[in-house]
């Protein structure tokens, strides 16, 4: 067996005295590892005892064995009896000489739509976002500080993987009142947003191959679960109506998603009509209707549009709601009903899918509900989006001179602007230069290239103070564009 010469304990000095902020015996530890994978320290060559190296480095024979048992914990040394000495390892001196990996994702990772850039502050138009400076923060901590100090370390388990029974109590309630939907806590499960839900129900409902009808543009998330998922999307079309799958002759579908109450992003109401329609297909054919009952807390005319779910009984509808948008986002708090025989079915597979958690904010959410403090904060939340709806249509016929069609109904916390011909991604991309980030329309097509062009304008947290401004800057870039064109 070798033993290290004079050369090994002169590299290893040298990196004791560049050793910066680490510890001798981390860097002791990092400079021997490096000799052993570089083929320094050659495999079987035995090491001097601790007190001799301890000697040569004018180091402690204490920070010495450590480094030696952390060395030999992780397999480059071998410490018994009779000495240390050199593991043998697979790959050794050429470390450095390993090619660059050739990085292939999984096709159905590439049908993943464009991630949408969320910004700290958020930037003015930015969809999606509600009003978090008007969110009653010393409230909820005086709710979270009482929480704890009631229940304090009970709270720290993982808790009931559905989530606490306590909170979908609460929103039992909440529903029965505010969306006509009759339900218990046992159909209840708690999730971390409205994409949980998505992904939950492919997992529960579908296989890889289905077929799942989405609408076309729609909700991202949903594309980015059914993609991850290896389901087929067939687009449907959005009218006035909502979506219109009518006449088309599409492949039978395993799931439907829909947001009835308030499409994202064209803000159309599917039709009584249609959704009789819809839910009568899906007995047929035997599927799941995902009812994503996105921003119907947000109507400014007329009554709230009941739920599908609650339209006739037994229907085949998993319904989908979510706090981050009604409260703020990083809640990261939403919640799925299902049907009483599906709850029975799936509650063991439910229970290996989730882990629970988030405890001591989901029972101050229930405090938060239950107290009356979240119908209050809708009222309240209401009133401001109807009067920043109404500016912003203002300003837009005002400063918007390009030809343009708003395709929103009175609700929700965006507007959807069609512009015909434009560029909407460079326009967006341009536009975050101003701190403005709408949205591109364009972008929420299963194949944007084909899509309707235009911007969706977020208002939930953009103060009215800067829409003119912020108008008129991006008529400004389209004008550019367009000019730039001729």
């Amino acid at each position: 067996m070798n033993i290290p010469g004079e050369e090994f304990y002169s590299l290893i000095a040298a990196a004791l005295k560049k050793r910066g902020e680490e510890t001798l015996q981390r860097t002791l530890y990092l400079a021997m590892r490096e000799a052993v994978l570089q083929g320094r320290l050659q495999a079987e060559s035995r090491l001097p005892g601790s007190r001799v190296i301890a000697q040569q480095l004018s180091v402690s024979r204490n920070t010495v064995n450590a480094a030696l048992e952390q060395l030999s914990l992780e397999g480059y040394l071998l410490r018994s009896r009779q000495g240390t000495r050199v593991a043998q390892l697979a790959q050794r001196g050429n470390r450095q000489d390993f090619p660059e990996p050739n990085v292939a994702l999984a096709k159905r990772v590439m049908q993943l739509p464009e991630p949408t850039p969320r910004e700290t502050p958020v930037l003015a138009f930015t969809p999606g976002t509600p009003a978090i400076n008007y969110f009653p923060l010393p409230l909820w901590r005086r709710l979270y500080d009482r929480v704890l100090r009631e229940e304090g370390s009970a709270l720290l388990g993982y808790g009931d993987p559905a989530g606490e029974y306590s909170l979908r109590q609460a929103i039992a309630r909440h529903l029965a009142l505010s969306r006509g939907i009759v339900c218990d806590a046992s159909q209840i499960v708690i999730t971390e947003g409205a994409l949980e839900g998505v992904n939950l129900c492919t997992q529960l409902l579908s296989e890889p191959g289905d077929i799942a009808w989405i609408e076309d543009p729609g909700y991202a998330g949903a594309k980015s679960a059914f993609a991850k998922s290896g389901l087929t999307m067939i687009g449907m079309p959005v009218d006035d109506e909502g979506m219109d799958w009518e006449g088309l002759h599409a492949a039978r579908p395993s799931l439907i998603f829909t947001s009835p109450s308030h499409q994202f992003p064209y803000g159309s109401v599917l039709s009584a009509r249609r959704r009789l329609s819809l839910l009568t297909l899906a007995l047929q054919h035997k599927a799941w209707i995902i009812e994503d009952d996105y921003d119907s807390e947000f109507r400014y005319s007329g009554e709230p549009v009941p739920a599908m779910l609650g339209m006739v009984n037994n229907a085949p509808v998993v319904y989908l709601g979510t706090f981050s948008k009604t409260l703020f986002p990083s809640l990261r708090m939403g919640f799925m009903v299902i049907p009483p025989s599906l709850a029975n079915a799936a509650r063991s597979a439910i229970g290996a899918l989730l882990r629970g958690g988030h405890r001591a904010e989901q029972r101050t959410l229930a405090l938060f509900i239950e107290e009356g403090h979240y119908a209050r904060h809708l009222a309240s939340m209401r009133r401001l989006y109807r009067k920043r709806y109404r500016q912003l249509r203002d300003v837009l016929n005002a400063e918007l001179h390009v030809a343009h069609r708003v395709l929103a109904a009175e609700g929700g916390m965006h507007l959807t602007v069609a512009i015909d011909g434009i560029n909407d991604k460079a326009i967006v991309q341009q536009a975050r230069a101003f701190q403005l980030a709408p949205a591109a329309l364009s972008g929420y097509y299963l194949t944007p290239t084909q899509g309707q062009t235009g911007l969706v304008l977020g208002y939930g947290n953009t103060s009215a103070s800067q829409f003119a401004s912020g108008i008129r800057r991006l008529q400004a870039l389209i004008t550019q564009q367009q000019d730039g064109k001729a």
